[in-house]
């Protein structure tokens, strides 16, 4: 339905999940996608599968390295001379206990603030100073509905802390460079069929049981969400800027 011919996308964390699904989406529908994977390449290439050798670029960065967000721009830069859009995906999901270890709580808490939010802001802080060059681009975050209400499970306080953070950069892009043709949006994801779900069935009994407590008694799929960065990327409706689109299947409703 919407035609991304002659843009280039970035998208992190692209070797699974959301993010695969998201590359196979802007591919399909003519974009050129830098895939950003943290150690396995693997799965992006599969999900850009099909895509012309000249559509596709992939690059390899750790996140959790001081200033990789920073470098991971510069390097997709080195593929493409401009960058239309930004798909902010990357995220680790770690748990930090309560009553765990003060060790665990500590490092689990700075690792997931490093990768989910400071090098994800470097990497908006690079994107905002290169649209501004091209009068605009698109911004698209990917929170979670444990930013928005705090987490169900008690282990991944830092989780959700760090994705409420994303939404609160993003919307700041939104409000202050709207003037400026830059367009920033929010999605917040309900439980999407992923590792992460896996990980999130252990602690609410089984799949199906978590399900059970869903209004549409079904987990997102990763490609709901591809579809929906398309139609962000695609900018066909600018007065969006600033939102937070929830993708729950009604299950939080707000």
């Amino acid at each position: 339905m919407y035609d991304l011919t002659g843009k280039t996308v970035l998208v992190t964390g692209a070797s699974r999940g959301i993010g695969a699904a998201t590359s196979k989406a802007l591919s399909q529908a003519g974009a050129t996608v830098i895939a950003h994977y943290g150690s396995q390449i693997e799965g992006a290439q599969v999900a850009l599968a099909d895509a012309p050798k000249d559509r596709k670029f992939f690059i390899g960065v750790d996140l959790a390295v001081p200033g990789s967000g920073r470098e991971l721009f510069l390097k997709a830069l080195e593929y493409s001379g401009r960058i239309d859009a930004v798909i902010n995906n990357a995220a680790v999901n770690m748990d930090t206990p309560f009553l765990g270890a003060d060790e665990i709580w500590d490092q689990n808490w700075l690792t997931t603030m490093r990768i989910n939010v400071f090098e994800s802001s470097n990497l908006i802080r690079e994107a905002v100073k290169h649209f501004l060059t091209f009068d605009g681009g698109v911004l698209v975050s990917m929170s979670s509905w444990s930013g928005q209400r705090g987490s169900a499970i008690s282990e991944l306080s830092a989780y959700a802390a760090s994705k409420a953070a994303v939404k609160a950069v993003t919307q700041t892009v939104a409000q202050n460079y709207a003037k400026d043709g830059i367009l920033a949006y929010v999605i917040a994801p309900g439980i999407v069929k992923t590792r992460m779900a896996d990980a999130a069935a252990i602690a609410r009994g089984g799949e199906e049981s978590m399900k059970a407590a869903l209004a549409l008694g079904e987990l997102v799929t990763p490609e709901d969400i591809g579809e929906l960065a398309v139609f962000l990327v695609s900018g066909k409706c600018r007065h969006l800027t600033g939102a937070t689109i929830d993708v729950n299947g009604a299950s939080y409703v707000r």
